[in-house]
């Protein structure tokens, strides 16, 4: 890697760092840095999976001083969260570097529509039944597991249906967040599809991120760092696709 690899990647992990906290998407722009240094498009997505571990694991701990919690009575979040984790990141680790590359680009395209028009959290809608909640930590844990990217944006909407409050669903998507990546990880490891040495340096600059979007997320600052990841997002996902 070069040095300017490096400065891509800690500056692209602070900013996918705090966006992540306070919506998501931030994996839209750090998987294409990852290939855009060089490491291949499946070894890109497991090594991404270590800076969203450090970054949800610092956000969940700026969230814990800050006297948030809540995951009381998650049970029918969490275990389907873990079925469709662990489902998913294997399926995803057997498909081919250059295909994940193309599908990834494409799935860019979405993501920055949740982006740009985000779900919006359903604070006075009814909770759903619980076996609908299930089906849906279900899908949840599936995509996170494979690709990341975005799962975010869709669960805070989800917990508010679930029947969390607006600042206890902020936290819990975090922690969510956190279990996804710990559940996903150790597959890539074991399938030899983490590139240590850009996955740690992206770390550093997820970690410091994850932190600061904690503390931003009351603040407005999302505005501050959203266009640019939009745009950054863009311009990688086209050099994803080979339009430039």
């Amino acid at each position: 890697m070069t040095h300017w690899d490096i400065l891509l990647l800690i500056g692209g992990g602070f900013a996918a760092g705090v966006v992540n906290t306070m919506a998501g998407g931030g994996s839209a722009l750090t998987v294409p840095l990852l290939v855009l240094a060089g490491v291949p498009g499946n070894q890109a997505n497991g090594s991404n999976r270590v800076g969203v571990l450090a970054s949800s694991g610092s956000a969940a701990l700026a969230f814990r001083r800050s006297g948030i919690k809540g995951l009381e009575g998650a049970t029918p979040i969490l275990i389907p969260t873990v079925v469709g984790s662990v489902t998913g990141s294997y399926g995803i680790t057997l498909i081919a570097d250059e295909k994940f590359e193309t599908v990834f680009g494409l799935l860019l395209i979405p993501i920055l529509a949740l982006t740009i028009f985000k779900p919006k959290p359903a604070v006075d809608a009814a909770p759903w039944p619980r076996w609908v909640t299930v089906l849906v930590f279900l899908g949840i844990g599936l995509y996170g597991g494979a690709f990341q990217a975005g799962v975010g944006l869709v669960l805070l909407a989800a917990l508010t249906r679930a029947g969390y409050d607006l600042v206890t669903a902020n936290s819990v998507k975090v922690l969510v967040t956190l279990l996804v990546s710990c559940i996903a990880l150790p597959v890539f490891v074991l399938q030899g599809k983490v590139d240590w040495v850009p996955s740690l340096i992206l770390a550093g600059g997820f970690m410091t991120g994850g932190w600061t979007g904690a503390a931003m997320a009351v603040r407005g600052g999302e505005r501050v760092v959203r266009p640019f990841l939009i745009g950054a997002a863009l311009v990688l996902a086209a050099r994803l696709l080979g339009v430039w």
